[in-house]
């Protein structure tokens, strides 16, 4: 079982196997939204599943959403049921990437959790690295004939993955028990920039971390310790148990989460309203610099 990261080379093994699994393409462009569709449609992993943030990740407008923000998450009952729809089930191995370095994916790996659905890995390097190993493509749409593909129903079951809302944020603002990584760009969380959300800045007493800074230059996690120890210099004496991951929208700051887990500080907690929730509240306090 794969639980956080699958390399190429493992997931070619893997699909030679029989073993039972699915692969998700969750490409995706925050300024272009139809570009993922056609990254998919131009080559994707044979046999892929596309997973489309907007349309398959997201509640898009839904009375149940699960929590607020840009990108709301479905409430874990339709996102059951969109599993089901494709031919997930719960003996399936699950393996995500995009051509974004694992910003979008992570969502997708941290959902499967979230329905209690351990078996789920990111494909590390994504799709450049599956590129890179030599793996077969393919262009037209996925028409998986096996029985595996058919509609099944996805049984949810236990969270494992902890989901916190704006209200239990504010309640603990300022104390030791909350500790805030911000996965948006130094620039975006310092204020100089926001292109995307109404105001500007950051939650007071957030630490920063773009989640870009959990790659090497070839796309892949770096290594465990040197994870480990940047993750503990940010922290500096902060328990790791405390942290509670955001960005703009929820999505970006599951690399975070992702990497705190392969550094071996454990299952962080992920604020999914994030920035876009928090400042539309103007009563909210937000920081700049």
């Amino acid at each position: 079982m794969y639980g956080t990261l699958i390399s190429a080379s493992q997931l070619q093994s893997l699909l030679a196997s029989g073993q039972p699994v699915m692969v998700f393409d969750c490409s995706f462009e925050l300024m272009q939204p139809g570009a993922g569709d056609a990254q998919y449609s131009q080559a994707h992993i044979p046999g892929a599943v596309r997973a489309d943030l907007d349309r398959h990740l997201s509640a898009n407008g839904a009375p149940d959403a699960a929590s607020g923000g840009r990108h709301p998450l479905p409430s874990r009952a339709t996102f059951a049921a969109w599993l089901g729809s494709v031919g997930f089930n719960n003996t399936m191995q699950a393996v995500v990437y995009d051509r974004q370095g694992a910003s979008y994916c992570g969502r997708l790996w941290w959902m499967l959790k979230w329905v209690g659905h351990e078996a789920v890995a990111v494909l590390d390097g994504g799709w450049q690295a599956w590129q890179a190993s030599g793996g077969t493509t393919q262009s037209a749409a996925s028409t998986r004939t096996d029985t595996q593909t058919h509609a099944s129903n996805y049984v949810l079951a236990t969270a494992n993955t902890s989901l916190t809302a704006t209200e239990t944020i504010a309640k603990q603002l300022g104390r030791p028990t909350l500790t805030l990584i911000d996965a948006r760009s130094a620039e975006r969380f310092k204020g100089e920039i926001e292109p995307l959300d109404p105001v500007a800045g950051h939650i007071p007493g957030a630490l920063n971390r773009a989640f870009n800074l959990n790659f090497n230059a070839d796309g892949r996690f770096k290594p465990a310790p040197q994870l480990k120890a940047e993750f503990e210099a940010l922290l500096a004496g902060r328990d790791p148990a405390t942290v509670v991951h955001h960005c703009g929208s929820g999505v970006s700051a599951v690399p975070n989460i992702i990497a705190m887990e392969v550094a071996g500080l454990g299952r962080t907690t992920l604020y999914a309203g994030s920035w876009s929730e928090w400042c539309s509240d103007p009563a909210r306090p937000c920081a700049k610099g």
